[in-house]
């Protein structure tokens, strides 16, 4: 057996589809966001402009949260020492997860390393304690929702992208005496569409099921406090179970769940994701715990990137370039084919000093290939205007002015 050879093989697959992925070496400029450093194909350092960061709001750049970060480094030291079981619990932990319930206007709430965990082991985890439980879901989950429900090896139904007669379809023909669960996001961050929230609570109310929603992409971007879709739509206390991230708006890292006292009590207790991992830094900590709060009172930065986003939108579609319709934050223009899109990502970044990647299959569906932008609340329209002069020119450049916008 030629291990190295299959390996390869693996990698020259990707290459052959024009979707190996390249990781791009930068630094991020402290407080001077969207300016960064790049490393990447030249000797030294390139001042570039970041239009692809999770860091949507740039909290990771906030000096409350710097400021936090540094008071927990000195206060009490970088790592955790354990797992929250195992001398990991620390009262910053306690803090952070006090203010998420209270964010999503629930009981409790738990912290995970990520996003990516706390949805896997969440999961996996509710659906084994459920004899014969069916999990519904969307067909475009993300893949940590996907392989916590594969991980839970009960029966799974996949329903239309936020098909609501459809779901209804499903949940009437399956047994009604079977545990059900419907998963599904607020916010699907490649598109930019947002799911009918109320009416899956309502179909998960009239077929007695639970409800799970993964929040990531709108939690600190939406609702009065920063809670989300569900918050803005007042729709929270229906949800069984709120999904979060603090690693994109929130600007640090982890994940987290937000539900009811017993639920949590659940997830902590059984959860192998949870209990076996140790307990994210009180630093990081630290920080989104000064990132929530700052955001549940201030909307400023809210309204400064739903406005350049908007802007952007325009301005692309202005321009004739494919900006696919999008009513979130997420503004993606679309390619439809891997390598062109690696190769826009390429001559922005080689020749532009702009810094967006490519988002290929798996991630979105083969033939849909896009550059997917987030502008942020310190994009100004003169970065903007750059920007789209720079898209004009390449489309123009590569023959692309047949590709239509989704």
């Amino acid at each position: 057996m030629n291990y190295k050879h299959i390996f390869s093989q693996a990698i020259e697959r990707l290459h052959g589809e024009g979707r190996y992925r390249v990781f791009i070496d930068i630094l991020r400029n402290k407080g001077a966001y969207p300016n960064a450093r790049c490393f990447h194909g030249h000797n030294g350092p390139k001042p570039i402009t970041v239009w692809c960061s999770n860091d949507y709001l740039a909290m990771g750049q906030h000096p409350k949260v710097i400021a936090a970060m540094e008071e927990a480094l000195h206060d009490v030291g970088a790592g955790s020492g354990g797992t929250r079981n195992i001398g990991g619990n620390t009262h910053y932990h306690v803090d952070l997860e006090s203010e998420l319930a209270d964010l999503h206007g629930k009981e409790a709430a738990l912290l995970f390393t990520s996003g990516y965990v706390s949805n896997e082991a969440t999961l996996s985890t509710l659906a084994k304690l459920l004899p014969g439980c069916i999990i519904f879901s969307d067909e475009l989950n993300h893949a940590s929702m996907i392989a916590g429900i594969r991980n839970s090896g009960c029966e799974k139904q996949v329903f239309r992208h936020n098909d609501v007669e459809h779901l209804r379809e499903l949940l009437a023909a399956a047994d009604p005496e079977a545990p059900k669960l419907i998963a599904f996001e607020s916010v699907y961050s490649m598109d930019g569409d947002v799911a009918p929230i109320s009416a899956l609570c309502d179909l998960a109310d009239e077929f007695n099921a639970l409800t799970y929603l993964d929040e990531v992409h709108a939690v600190g971007m939406y609702g009065p406090r920063g809670g989300g879709i569900s918050d803005r739509d007042e729709v929270a206390g229906r949800l069984t179970i709120i999904e979060g991230t603090l690693g994109k708006a929130f600007g640090v890292m982890g994940g987290y769940i937000a539900a009811d006292q017993m639920i949590v009590d659940v997830i902590r207790s059984y959860a192998p994701g949870f209990i076996f991992t140790t307990s994210l830094s009180p630093v990081l900590v630290a920080g989104a715990l000064a990132s929530v709060r700052h955001l549940k009172s201030s909307s400023e930065e809210r309204q400064g990137q739903q406005a350049a986003a908007a802007r952007l939108k325009a301005m692309m579609g202005e321009a004739g370039l494919p900006v696919m319709p999008s009513t979130t934050h997420i503004v993606p223009l679309m390619v439809g084919d891997p390598v062109k899109a690696k190769r826009i990502s390429d001559i922005l970044l080689a020749e532009y000093g702009v810094y967006v990647q490519p988002i290929n299959y798996p991630t979105v569906p083969r033939g849909t290939e896009r550059l997917r932008f987030t502008p942020g609340p310190a994009h100004d329209e003169s970065m903007m205007r750059e920007l789209v002069s720079a898209l004009v020119e390449i489309w123009d450049r590569l023959e692309l002015r047949e590709a239509k916008a989704a």
